[in-house]
């Protein structure tokens, strides 16, 4: 049985078979999964890879990546074999134009591409190599913002996301393997990749979590924090499924909300509407005060018909409708 199956039954809905996209930054995460599922026997993935142009090495990580389908390709028999896309997107411009950061710019660039191959391709489902670490430094920053349930299940295993009128559906078989289970399949399998040495900067919150929050939390507490919060990020998201599957109002298309619409609705229904929203129009740094601030629009009695949002963004009230500005 492969090393996957071993810790998910998730592959049996997506058989070997069909044509998939990939995400493969050339890093050990990415690296590894592309390399678990040609074991598996899927063997017309098509390889995305964006060059956010960020650091010095940035075209070597793009050279190295159409290498190493070329390699898989060498070793595929038959018709079937991998297909290459490669994008390239001046990030930091890119934010500097939408007045956003780094971290913000990078990932909707990443999901713009990827929605853009998947037009082009016909082929609406990725991988993607986020594992259980990943899973539980989320929950963490979710849970600092104070963004509720919604937040805390924000990761999971499959997901579908709407990215410039694409249905893109987000297929995740590491969600349940740990960084350290990854380095052992690495190192067994003596898998090349590419090392960003952006990951030991500690400016970004999040690699401030895994290199201090995290190992500070383990040694103060004296237990295994990770695997306590993974189960309570799974629970979550298992809930989010079906409180999602009950709700009538999907926000992910909306390029606006109705105010109607949502002052009818009780206030739970109202904040969780609101934050995936906000998400769905790649608005980041979402927290409570955030979509308090939004929530007040709702008041018919408020003079103020403009709040501000993280990134120096505005939503505004206007003749029935809630908008970003």
């Amino acid at each position: 049985m492969n090393w996957i199956q071993t810790k998910t039954n998730l592959l049996r809905r997506f058989p070997p078979g069909a044509r998939y996209l990939i995400g493969v930054s050339g890093g050990r995460d990415s690296v590894t999964l592309l390399d678990a599922l040609v074991d598996l026997g899927y063997k017309k993935l098509i390889v995305c890879h964006l060059n956010h142009k960020l650091r010095k090495a940035s075209d070597a990580d793009a050279r190295f990546v159409g290498k190493l389908v070329a390699t898989y390709n060498k070793t595929i028999v038959g018709q079937a074999h991998l297909d290459f896309e490669l994008g390239s997107v001046n990030v930091a411009a890119l934010a500097k134009k939408k007045k956003m950061s780094i971290e913000v710019a990078a990932r909707q660039a990443r999901y713009s591409f990827f929605a853009e191959v998947a037009t082009r391709c016909r082929c609406h489902t990725i991988f993607l190599a986020h594992h259980a670490d990943d899973l539980v430094e989320t929950f963490l920053i979710n849970l600092f913002r104070g963004t509720g349930l919604t937040g805390l299940a924000a990761m999971r295993e499959v997901a579908t996301r709407g990215i410039d009128d694409v249905d893109l559906t987000i297929v995740r078989p590491l969600l349940s393997i740990w960084r350290d289970e990854i380095d052992s399949y690495v190192r067994e399998h003596r898998l090349k990749f590419r090392e960003d040495a952006s990951n030991k900067n500690l400016l970004p919150l999040r690699n401030r979590i895994r290199r201090r929050v995290i190992p500070y939390l383990q040694k103060t507490l004296v237990r295994n924090i990770r695997q306590n919060i993974w189960r309570t990020a799974t629970i979550a998201a298992e809930e989010e499924n079906w409180i999602d599957n009950q709700m009538r109002v999907s926000p992910h298309h909306e390029d606006c909300l109705g105010v109607k619409g949502l002052r009818a609705m009780p206030v739970a229904l109202q904040r969780r509407t609101i934050l995936k929203w906000l998400r769905a129009q790649d608005v980041s740094g979402i927290g409570f005060e955030a979509i308090e601030r939004v929530r007040s629009l709702l008041d018919p009695a408020a003079r103020i018909a403009r709040v501000n949002l993280p990134e120096d963004q505005h939503v505004r009230r206007r003749a029935g409708k809630i908008f970003i500005e």
